[in-house]
């Protein structure tokens, strides 16, 4: 019988060696190219002293698409499409953040009910994606698939409240500039209170099932440590960001769209390591919950789009304008400039996945080489918006 572990286990804050033991010859390995239904192609070449890494490199660009030079030779709304393939598994974050960057722009508003929308969609985008990152993470370690197709089954009940909304399950297409691209139903609206209200469940029997797991705990607490300071020197964000102790979220920040009118905490970590990034993401699914309620109560009728904005011929003034979110991975930014045609002159993602992919080797140093997949799982990317 498995004791519960309810608080840390000793020893957990170990600090690893980094310094080569020169008993040995140092081996160099390529893990990967991993398959794409993984975490994406991706390559780490890893420098190994016996069992111990004393160099990584991150090898990505297998899945370039040349996202950015194709967004400047089509039109502002030809892109939104585009922006679903990013981060594929939050296609409503992508498309607001572009569509909040437009819309600074042009000077474009967006209606009432239209913000509740987007709140709406975006909170239910981050359950999921958080839900499932920590199915991954159990299972990069090496578990079964049980967590995983624990994740999966809420995953799939807000996949179709997407599909019913969008007509798409993962490629949604549905925010336009100044409001949303179909207006929801009242049926459509007490489905997602039903769903969101069985999430509070989930997440404790998820908590409880991987948190009374020995191996886990003990493979996750004191793991691939991000100190703070270089979480912020390194431009670091999202939840590996708020692992770390910093509090900073975007939501709280810019209270862009209506985010100022909900009451919601940022839960924060102590020690930045594995356990605290998988356990802040439950703890941040939880807070979209509480997001989620406010707005199913409080959204209004009216439009959902802005009668001035133009689907056709549309042409902002000279000008830029960056738009940022605070999407599942972190910062979400686009950075658009205008010189008065139809498409834009300089068009550039700022992706959370390619920023906080830059520190894994400083997460990975000293750590054993069965750990390295499990840190790289506890970041969470995804190749989509690291390779644009």
């Amino acid at each position: 019988m498995i004791t519960p572990i309810l608080a840390r286990q000793e020893g957990w804050n170990r600090q690893p060696e980094i310094v080569p033991d020169g008993e040995g010859e140092l081996l160099e390995v390529a893990m990967g190219p991993h398959h794409p239904s993984t975490h994406g192609v991706f390559r780490m070449d890893v420098t190994l002293d016996g069992e111990r890494i004393i160099k990584l490199k991150p090898v990505f660009g297998y899945l370039h698409r040349n996202h950015e030079q194709l967004g400047e030779t089509m039109s502002y709304l030809a892109i939104m499409p585009y922006t679903d393939r990013l981060d594929y598994f939050s296609s409503l974050s992508n498309n607001w953040g572009y569509a909040l960057a437009v819309e600074k722009l042009a000077g474009i508003q967006v209606p009432e009910r239209a913000e509740y929308l987007r709140v709406i969609l975006a909170e239910l985008t981050r359950i999921q994606n958080h839900a499932s990152s920590v199915g991954f993470l159990i299972q990069d370690m090496g578990a079964s698939g049980t967590p995983l197709m624990y994740a999966f089954k809420e995953r799939e009940k807000i996949l179709d409240l997407f599909e019913s909304l969008t007509g798409s399950r993962m490629m949604c297409n549905y925010m336009r500039f100044g409001g949303c691209r179909v207006d929801t139903t009242a049926e459509w609206l007490n489905q997602a209170r039903k769903v969101v209200a069985g999430i509070p469940a989930f997440a404790d029997e998820f908590e409880a099932l991987l948190t009374t797991n020995e191996i886990l705990m003990a493979r996750t607490q004191g793991t691939g440590i991000l100190k703070p300071e270089l979480a912020v020197n390194a431009g670091i964000t999202g939840p590996l960001l708020r692992a770390s102790g910093v509090n900073y979220d975007i939501r709280k920040v810019d209270k862009y769209g209506i985010y100022d009118r909900f009451d919601f905490k940022v839960p924060l970590g102590e020690h930045g390591d594995v356990y605290d990034r998988f356990m802040l993401r439950l703890l941040e699914l939880r807070q979209s919950v509480r997001i989620l309620e406010q707005a199913f109560k409080d959204i209004p009728e009216g439009p959902i789009m802005d009668p001035k904005s133009k689907i056709r011929g549309f042409r902002p003034k000279p000008g830029e304008a960056y738009g940022r979110i605070e999407a599942p991975k972190g910062e979400l930014g686009y950075y658009v400039i205008s010189d008065g045609t139809g498409n834009p002159y300089r068009y550039r993602v700022r992706p959370p996945s390619f920023v906080n992919l830059t520190i894994l080797e400083d997460m990975c140093l000293g750590q054993n080489v069965a750990d390295v997949v499990l840190i790289l799982g506890s970041i969470d990317i995804v190749l989509g918006e690291v390779d644009r």
